[in-house]
């Protein structure tokens, strides 16, 4: 009827009061984006190699940087260069991971991702604290193959109640640190990998820089579960992505490009790790280290009583 008010979709919002609930004005956490339905995503090439790069720098030439620069630029009582590069990694690290996020083709719950980013810096930042101490520890003769107690330069302390404090940033170190910095990780890597599923039809190959990757990115995984001494939860992790792959197949979905150089990354790294424990199963001391039914020596524990040991005997020649 001419003249009359067109009908509107959705009622508008009075001054000052909530927007109406309708396709335009979605919640703000778990909501579904119009744009969520399965689909191929590119590979993301700079942001896998940016995390490749910072992991190798930042966290594994963390205690390598220490040891190999003058001692005189970075004295005992201040911050050495590998805890510069912790602070830069507890940065670099959540900031690469929101951006992963970010990529992702499916609407993920931004809580719990806030939550974990959060708690991973925390962790992260425990860990800086405890792991600058017991490094610098080295250079007083702290052997990282043998328990705090049985370390000759700690069981002689006075009075013993010193002993349990080595004990206690100890427990921050290896126990508290990493667990609030791990569990987090791995769950963030988990939540994007839900969304890197695709129907069949349009199934990616995984290109040439992927495969060029791989390799470094399957090595941090293996250094990162050896001395990070998180195994039963990285296992968890990589047993819950074979569950959901084999979920998905069912309805016809499959992995993308990022999804199979993620699995490959952590599959690759399983086999690492078995070649590793096969290759120190019989070291007595290593086994007296890292008692019970799951045996991986840490690399650092290795190095402190195979290599470094090597090198001073060279040197005293």
């Amino acid at each position: 009827m001419q003249g009359s008010a067109r009908r509107r979709p959705f009622p508008a919002a009075a001054p000052g009061s909530p927007l109406p609930a309708g396709p335009l004005y979605p919640g703000r956490h778990g909501a579904v984006k119009g744009e969520d339905t399965f689909k191929t995503s590119p590979f993301h090439l700079d942001l896998w190699f940016y995390f490749t790069l910072q992991n190798w720098v930042l966290d594994f030439g963390r205690p390598i940087a220490m040891i190999i620069l003058p001692l005189e630029w970075f004295p005992l009582n201040k911050p050495s260069a590998g805890d510069y590069f912790h602070m830069a990694y507890n940065v670099i690290t959540p900031f690469l991971l929101l951006k992963l996020i970010e990529r992702s083709p499916k609407t993920l719950p931004r809580s719990m991702v806030y939550v974990s980013i959060i708690t991973f810096v925390m962790g992260a930042s425990i860990h800086l604290v405890g792991d600058s101490v017991n490094h610098r520890l080295i250079f007083s003769g702290y052997q990282h193959h043998l328990s705090v107690r049985e370390n000759p330069i700690i069981r002689n302390l006075k009075p013993e109640t010193l002993i349990d404090s080595f004990e206690l940033l100890y427990y921050y170190d290896e126990y508290l640190g990493h667990s609030m910095w791990y569990i987090p990780f791995f769950l963030i890597l988990f939540i994007y990998f839900t969304g890197c599923f695709t129907p069949a039809a349009q199934r990616s190959r995984v290109p040439a820089a992927a495969l060029l990757l791989m390799g470094p990115s399957s090595l941090y995984y293996w250094y990162l579960v050896t001395e990070g001494q998180i195994f039963i939860l990285y296992i968890f992790t990589f047993f819950a992505m074979m569950a959901l792959v084999m979920h998905q197949r069912r309805k016809g979905l499959v992995l993308d490009s990022n999804g199979l150089f993620l699995f490959a990354s952590f599959s690759i790294a399983l086999l690492l790790i078995a070649a590793w424990v096969g290759w120190l199963w019989n070291d007595k001391i290593l086994r007296k280290k890292y008692p019970g039914v799951i045996y991986i020596p840490e690399p650092w524990a290795f190095y402190t009583l195979h290599v470094s040991t090597l090198h001073a005997a060279k040197e005293s020649f």
